[in-house]
């Protein structure tokens, strides 16, 4: 079987897990010569004044904090690197898992490289997991990576084109 990669999806929140993962989203798109697609999801935060009044962010605020994150994604890959590859930026407004997947679909990319932050427990089923949810429901495959995990280490001596 020939694996082909073209397009990684590189999806951050900006933690440190997710800076694990772009260490391995730009290392396989460096080694399959695969476009970098960079995105961030900036939640649909619905703060709650009162029980009666739900508030609604004003669009010109949603618009700044998508523009805000929009200039931090341009500055989170390397320039040097991003010279010699292609990369591209992405900032959005609304569910995580949903806008993720919608950009995976219509751009085909065909692998997704996403950090974890390990929750478990009650943090996993109070915070909602991701990784997790990208993990069953994307239709390409999945990497997940953790910052306290496991790490691949490749000896360039030894790598094989």
């Amino acid at each position: 079987m020939i694996i082909s990669i073209r397009r990684i999806l590189f999806p951050t929140d900006f933690s440190e897990p997710a800076n694990e993962a772009k260490q391995y989203a730009m290392s396989l798109a460096d080694r399959f010569g695969a476009e970098l697609h960079v995105m961030h999801v900036v939640p649909l935060v619905v703060p709650y004044p009162d029980a009666a009044s739900p508030w609604i962010m004003p669009e010109n605020e949603m618009q700044r904090q998508v523009e805000a994150s929009d200039r931090r994604l341009a500055s989170e890959i390397d320039p040097a690197w991003s010279k010699q590859h292609i990369v591209i930026h992405n900032a959005v407004m609304g569910l995580a898992v949903d806008e993720i997947l919608s950009y995976a679909k219509e751009h085909e990319i065909d692998l997704i490289v996403v950090g974890t932050h390990g929750h478990s427990g009650l943090a996993r089923l109070l915070i909602g997991s991701v990784a997790e949810k990208l993990v069953r429901t994307a239709s390409c495959p999945v990497l997940t990576v953790h910052p306290k995990g496991h790490q691949f280490l490749i000896d360039p001596a030894k790598a094989t084109p």
